[in-house]
This record gives structure tokens, C-alpha cells and sequence, in this order.
């Protein structure tokens, strides 16, 4: 029974957790779920059923793969990704992708199903929380926050909880423990249900302005600043304001560069790009940061976004340390100065800092002649530098494709605006080095925990979250065999994602690295140990539901690609090309001195 209140509430009496659940996700814009059903949440799937015109439930193959794919959700849409699973190894299962999320800075909430309390430790069947498998410590260990719902009178509190905390700024994973008696029961007393999320929860945009002025004085006194860009600008850098940041840049000549996984969140072909640094950068950062060619020192950094981890900065290679201030901005507090010295933090939300960055800057006048040197030099290190680490194997026409190529080739058939996800091991090696990508596409990487089976998955989730974009997934046959079954899924839903899966039948990255490390002797080849049987990815593909395709050369790869962009989107249907590569190709992370 719902009675009106106020224009902030409305009273609610007589519905249950379950349905009370129901309304916050439709507050929150919630359409899709993802997961696996089972007992332990029946009464939730029940009231979703009976739900259809606004939520839909998407079963998944496994729960690990649901969390992929609310993961890729959010990453396109900033929305809230929802997993909901059942008890023990459900729950257990989804922690995985949902551990991922927490560690990439996505919003993520877990629903996990747990046996009625009135079983509580007579041993039922998948028992977890008073049972060997304490499902809330699990995750209270792994994401942001965790609650089990031990009473309908605490779960508004401890559910929008949940919200808050994934919703906030940084993102977060969060996780709801539901016993199923608990969810069929309705509150003691009446609730009082907000109008909208804004009654709930708010979201962040504190800046520090003063200090925002004087690392605008510090970047602008230097000789050759730096900015730096990293995964935390994916929401805050879009539209107008990416156009004024570019501006402001352009204005007063300061190059920029990304962290890997911040890749292209500022367009990589614009003159004061040096793309992205790190894991199987671009050469240009490098130079830049060695002032190449003479000219000043490098001596100012600001960093935007990024909590600066091993891959972004080399195993923090002080290389990366400027002969002047290094500023660091984030709105995680606890990063800040973390891993390098700072001369001044700002802990922001990174969309407010820009704004206020450009309208500062609007105050202040170049120094025309400064400016010009290092346009001048930049320009340099882009016209005299090729970008890639094999320019002349990107060209190449060979057969079997070389991995080079096919970036390539996806670079250029890819249509702007699309979302790209990149699975974890040798491709990322690969589409770090060898794509230039400029917004409105962007890049998503999973670098922190560096699952495979994530851009398997979250391509899923993505196209759901932008149907009308062109959403691809690259990733190596070894992650494809372990959550490719997710193509099933995207079948029964008729989700167009395109899958390009690099076959070498082989774990690459783990035989390639162990023969970079371990080179003797000869025999037997690394490459023979990790051997996958050479399974049919064609006939599995293919029987799952997708439209295939097999690729040997650059001009296939551009049929193949054409069309399936093409019919992914007109008759809703998966796409999988299978790309036979030169599986004698390493990777740019192979072929340099290791770190000591």
C-alpha cells in the first residue's frame, strides 16, 4: 500500500524487501540484472518476472561472467551494475567480477541470496553466513562496503548503503547478503520510500579552488609541464568539457599523456598527444620525460586520475619525476602521494577540477614564446618517432596476419563512437602499442587485477548499455575458452557484440614471459607446455549462436569486420572472428631488459 507524504517520501506499507529492493534499482535507472538464478532468491526472481516492462533479468553462464557484464554496463552508461545470484558457490562464483570492479573503480552491486535465518547453523543446503562459507566476510574483504540483511526493519539503511557507496566518487563495488525468508517479509513499521535517489545519496563535486590556482601557477611557470590522465577522467572528460580541456591545452601548449588504462580518453592523434605511457606505451612519453634532443628539462607533472600503479609508471620508474613539482589530483585521498613525492595534492572530483582549471585559466595569458618551443619540440618527437614499436609489421600484408596488422585494420574499420574492450594478457600488449584511438570510442582495459575473461564478458553488458554503438571485444583464445560461453548469452537476448579472438593456441603472455625469463634450455619449448589442443573456436562460436568468421590475412580481417559491424546491429546476433595470427609474435613488454 503506498500512501503520498511529502514531495521528498512516500509512506509505504505492506511490500517486502523484495519489492522495496526493486524500487530503489528503479530509482536508480536500473533495467538490467545479471546472474544466475536459483532458490535462495526466488522470491526476488519472482518479483522481477512479474516486473518484465522495467527491469530484465539477463541469464548469464556463470556468475563471474554476470559481474564482467554489469561491469562493462557501467563503463559505458556511469550507471549502476547490478549481479544478482544465489546462495554458496552463486555468490561465491560472481566475487570474482564483482572483486574487479571494486579494483577498477566501477559501480557494482552484488545481490547474493543466503538460506532462510531459520536455518542458520543446522547445516541447509549452500548455508553461508553462520555456516564454513561466510559469504559476507568474503566480500566484506574484497569491495567497499557488504551487509547481510538480517531484519526487513534494517534494510532501507543497509541497502542504500549499498548505493551510496557504489555510486559515489570513486565508483565502488559493493554487496547485499538477502536471506530468503528476509526478502518475502515486509518492514514492521511503515517506510518512509524517497521520490528519488537524490533523497538517498548525493553525488560529489567539492573542489579545492585555491589550490587548484596554484597548481595552475606551478604547470604554467614551468618550461616543459606534463599533464597526466588516468582512468579516473573516463566520466569527467567527455563532451564540452573534454572540448575545453583540449583548449585549455592547446592554448598554452602542454602536452599530455595517459595511463594504460586511461588510453584514449584524450584523443591520440591530436598534436600535443604523446598517447599513452607505461605497459606497451607509445615511445613518445619516454622522450619527452628524457628531453630528447635538447631543450629544457621536463619539470612539472600533473596527474589526473591515475592512483599511478606499476603498470602505468614502469614498476614507478623515477624516470617519471619531473626536475620541478610534481601535482597529483584525485578524489581518493588515499592515493595521493602514495607512490611518489608530491609538491602539492588536491584531493577533487575530477569534473569540477577541470571546470575550474579552464576557468582559471581563462584569466591568464601564455607566454607565446613558451608555448610555441613546445609545440615546436612536440612536434618534433611525433614527426620523428614512430609511435609503434614495429612500424613496419603494423603495415604488413602477411598471412597469417601479424598481430601488428590487425590493430590496425580494427583502428581503421572501427566507426567513432564505438566501445572497444580489451581482454587481459597479449592483446592488451597489443592494442596498448598499436591503436591510436580518439573520443568519442573509447578503450576499456581491466589493469588492476588483470582477470582474462573480462572483455569476453563485459562486451556483453557494454552493447546492452549502448545498443546503438558498435561494441567489439578483443581477447586471446585462452580467455575466450573460459568465458566465451557468454556468447550463449548474448544469443538468447539478442545482444550484437563482436568478438575478435586472437588463436595462437597457446597462453601467450605466460609461455612468451617464461621464455623471456627463463630462456634456457631450448627444450622442450615453452610454447609446447602451454599448448590448448587446438580446440574449433569456429564450431564452438558457432554453437553457441554467433555468426563466424575465420581470418588469415589484413584483407580478410577488413571483410570480416565490415560485415559483422554490419550485421551485429541488423539482425541482433553475436559476431565472432576467429583470427589465426602469427603466433611467433611478442609483444613489446617481451622484448625490452626486464626490470630489475
Amino acid at each position: 500500500m503506498l500512501q503520498q507524504s511529502t514531495t521528498y517520501y512516500r509512506t509505504v506499507t505492506d511490500r517486502t524487501v523484495s519489492q522495496l529492493l526493486l524500487d530503489y534499482l528503479k530509482l536508480e535507472n536500473v533495467r538490467y540484472l545479471f546472474g544466475i538464478p536459483g532458490g535462495g532468491i526466488m522470491y526476488l526472481l519472482n518479483d522481477l518476472r512479474l516486473r518484465e516492462d522495467e527491469f530484465t533479468y539477463i541469464v548469464c553462464r556463470h556468475e563471474t561472467g554476470a559481474a564482467y557484464m554489469a561491469d562493462g554496463l557501467h563503463r559505458v552508461t556511469g550507471g549502476l551494475g547490478v549481479v544478482l545470484a544465489t546462495t554458496g558457490p552463486g555468490a561465491v562464483n560472481a566475487l570474482t567480477g564483482v572483486m574487479n570492479a571494486q579494483a577498477d573503480h566501477s559501480a557494482v552491486l552484488a545481490i547474493t541470496g543466503e538460506v532462510a535465518e531459520s536455518y542458520f547453523g543446522k547445516g541447509y543446503l549452500q548455508q553461508g553466513v553462520d555456516g564454513t562459507l561466510n559469504v559476507d566476510a568474503v566480500y566484506q574483504a574484497s569491495v567497499q562496503y557488504s551487509a547481510m540483511i538480517a531484519s526487513p526493519d534494517d534494510f532501507a539503511t543497509l541497502f542504500t548503503q549499498a548505493l551510496r557507496d557504489a555510486l559515489s566518487i570513486p565508483f565502488r563495488a559493493t554487496h547485499i547478503s538477502l536471506p530468503v525468508d528476509v526478502s518475502n517479509e515486509a518492514p514492521s513499521k511503515p517506510v518512509a520510500f524517497p521520490a528519488t535517489w537524490r533523497n538517498y545519496r548525493t553525488v560529489p563535486q567539492a573542489s579545492d579552488r585555491a589550490r587548484t590556482d596554484q597548481a595552475l601557477d606551478l604547470l604554467l611557470q614551468a618550461k616543459r609541464p606534463l599533464i597526466m590522465l588516468g582512468n579516473g577522467n573516463r566520466f569527467a572528460l567527455q563532451g564540452e568539457r573534454r572540448d575545453k580541456f583540449i583548449a585549455f591545452v592547446e592554448r598554452f601548449g602542454i602536452p599530455v599523456m595517459t595511463s594504460p588504462d586511461g588510453k584514449a580518453l584524450f584523443p591520440e592523434t591530436h598534436p600535443l598527444s604523446l598517447r599513452n605511457t607505461g605497459l606497451a606505451g607509445c615511445i613518445w612519453p619516454s622522450l619527452y620525460l628524457a628531453a630528447a634532443g635538447g631543450g629544457p628539462a621536463y619539470d612539472a607533472l600533473m596527474v589526473m586520475g591515475s592512483v599511478l600503479g606499476n603498470l602505468a609508471t614502469g614498476n614507478w620508474n623515477t624516470a617519471l619525476l619531473p626536475q620541478g613539482p610534481l601535482i597529483q589530483v584525485d578524489a581518493d585521498q588515499a592515493v595521493i602521494g602514495r607512490v611518489f613525492p608530491i609538491e602539492l595534492g588536491i584531493v577533487s572530483e575530477l569534473g569540477q577540477f577541470i571546470d575550474d582549471l579552464c576557468e582559471l585559466a581563462a584569466r591568464r595569458q601564455p607566454d607565446e614564446a613558451a608555448v610555441a618551443e613546445r609545440k615546436r619540440y612536440v612536434s618534433w618527437i611525433r614527426d620523428n618517432h614512430a609511435p609503434w614499436y614495429d612500424p613496419e609489421k603494423r603495415e604488413s600484408q602477411a598471412s597469417p596476419i601479424l598481430p601488428q596488422s590487425a590493430m590496425r585494420v580494427i583502428n581503421e574499420v572501427v566507426p567513432a563512437g564505438s566501445h572497444i574492450f580489451i581482454d587481459c594478457a597479449n592483446c592488451v600488449g597489443w592494442t596498448l602499442n598499436d591503436l591510436a584511438i580518439d573520443p568519442p570510442t573509447q578503450l576499456h582495459l581491466s589493469l588492476d587485477t588483470g582477470p582474462l575473461g573480462f572483455g569476453t564478458c563485459a562486451v556483453v553488458g557494454g552493447k546492452l548499455g549502448a545498443p546503438h554503438r558498435t561494441c567489439v571485444a578483443i581477447t586471446g583464445d585462452g580467455a575466450f575458452l573460459m568465458h566465451g560461453s557468454e556468447v550463449s548469452t548474448a544469443a538468447r537476448y539478442g545482444i550484437g557484440a563482436i568478438w575478435i579472438v586472437m588463436d595462437n593456441n597457446d597462453l601467450a603472455m605466460v609461455s612468451q614471459g617464461n621464455a623471456h625469463f627463463f630462456p634456457e634450455p631450448p627444450e622442450p619449448s615453452w610454447t609446447d607446455y602451454y599448448k590448448l589442443g587446438a580446440p574449433d573456436l569456429m564450431a564452438f562460436a558457432t554453437g553457441l549462436g554467433a555468426t563466424t568468421y575465420t581470418v588469415r590475412d589484413p584483407q580478410q580481417l577488413r571483410a570480416a569486420l565490415t560485415k559483422a559491424i554490419g550485421q551485429a546491429d541488423l539482425y541482433r546476433r553475436p559476431q565472432v572472428i576467429v583470427l589465426e595470427i602469427d603466433r611467433s609474435e611478442v609483444p613489446p613488454y617481451y622484448r625490452t631488459p626486464p626490470q630489475a
